[in-house]
């Protein structure tokens, strides 16, 4: 990028120079610099996660892309290109509230002409990976469908169709379209979506052998490799032991050092061996990477924890207003506002005001239903609790939460 940027001076120079001598002042320069200026821009990569030649490779991208769309805006495979740069920088830095709505904005300034269609599809279902990341799950299910009626054949689209499923409590749905991408391409994409859904199911076993094909089927580095497995770690850490999670999260580590999600994993774990000093020292150094807000979670669980009132206040003072931030960006936060009030901040009523509005989005998804059950059972209404709690048991899932809640209930009954 600093060469387009040294070549974009010199220009400006030369303009500069041309039009003091011709004593007029240059509009096509001025309209350059104004066409610069309003362009999206690439925030800077924290060192740790550059990965070495990767991050001067997507800064280079970037300056391409920006040249041809400034040259013509209308140049939609560039725009869709630009849109997945955008994607994959929200991923990497965790900076979703600047980079999804950035590229929502590329991928609807998108007109496909009737010979594009490939370039229509593709735009399609970036669109409704972004939709999924800012929690318009709705509308992601509408503009997924519309996508899959261009082209039912590529597996891709058949993981959004499953997620938006998933989100909007269609689970059945979500299994038969998991079904169709398995058939058509088996990869690390397709093995995550089998392994959460037979977690839902709650076959656990069957859900980590699924998650351990998605590992073998990635590139070692890579960051999808990286996530899938974060998750097998994750799930040994909630069903089998915090041994055989740290070693997962190590392995991450150790493929793609400084991987935030990893260090702040193993900051988890050292929480709950109450082990604090390293609790604390990993999870502040991912949220030094990233600004991630279920770090910001961790510590202020962990201050808590310890009394220190002065530091928890000002986490969670930092976490409302990245949830504000979030919010005005488009992010749908109810659900992640509900769990802050009710489990951090112990103010059940305002948590049923955010938990209540989420329910009316989408009253059947059981996680939505089990942060309704535990909200109500905290406000002490405990037929309100089993009701929610019927929804949220209908798949047999067996997640700690949701047995440590059924345990509660069944003790107060």
């Amino acid at each position: 990028m600093k060469n387009y940027n040294i070549l974009f001076l010199m220009a400006l120079g030369l303009l500069g120079l041309f039009s003091s001598c011709q004593q007029a002042p240059d509009k096509e320069s001025e309209k350059i610099l104004a066409a610069y200026q309003d362009f999206p821009k690439l925030l800077d990569r924290h060192e740790s996660i550059q990965q070495g030649k990767e991050w001067e490779h997507v800064q280079n991208l970037f300056g391409e892309y920006r040249q041809k769309l400034i040259k013509d805006p209308q140049d939609n495979a560039t725009r869709l290109s630009l849109a997945e740069l955008f994607i994959n920088e929200a991923r990497v830095t965790g900076e979703h509230g600047y980079y999804y709505p950035a590229a929502l904005e590329a991928l609807n300034g998108i007109r496909a002409k009737p010979e594009e269609k490939d370039l229509h599809f593709r735009a399609l279902s970036a669109k409704a990976g972004v939709q999924l990341s800012l929690h318009d799950f709705s509308s992601a299910l509408e503009t997924a469908t519309e996508a899959v009626s261009i082209n039912p054949y590529n597996a891709q689209i058949y993981g959004a169709l499953v997620d938006a499923n998933v989100e909007l409590g269609h689970y059945d749905e979500a299994v038969a379209m998991a079904d169709k991408m398995v058939a058509i391409r088996p990869d690390l994409r397709s093995y995550a979506r089998v392994s959460y859904l037979r977690e839902i199911y709650g076959d656990v076993e069957g859900s980590i052998e699924a998650m351990k094909l998605a590992v073998s089927a990635g590139y070692p580095g890579y960051e999808q490799t990286a996530w899938a497995r974060l998750t097998l770690g994750r799930l040994y850490e909630h069903y089998r032991s915090l041994e055989e999670a740290e070693q997962q999260f190590q392995m991450v580590l150790a493929e793609r050092p400084d991987y935030p999600f990893a260090i702040a994993a193993l900051g988890d774990i050292a929480l709950q061996r109450k082990d604090y000093a390293k609790a604390e020292r990993l999870l502040k150094k991912a949220a030094t990477i990233i600004p991630e807000f279920s770090f910001y979670e961790s510590l202020a669980r962990l201050y808590k924890t310890q009394g220190r009132n002065q530091e928890f206040q000002a986490t969670m003072d930092e976490l409302l207003q990245m949830f504000r931030e979030d919010t005005e960006s488009g992010h749908d936060m109810n659900l992640e506002y509900a769990k802050l009030y009710s489990n951090l901040l112990d103010d059940p009523e305002k948590a049923l005001e955010y938990a209540q509005k989420e329910y009316n989005r989408r009253p059947d998804n059981i996680d939505v239903n089990r942060v309704m059950a535990s909200i109500y059972f905290k406000r002490g209404e405990t037929e309100l609790a089993t009701r929610r709690l019927e929804v949220a048991t209908r798949t047999h899932a067996r997640y700690p939460e949701l047995a440590d809640l059924q345990m509660q209930l069944a003790v107060n009954r």
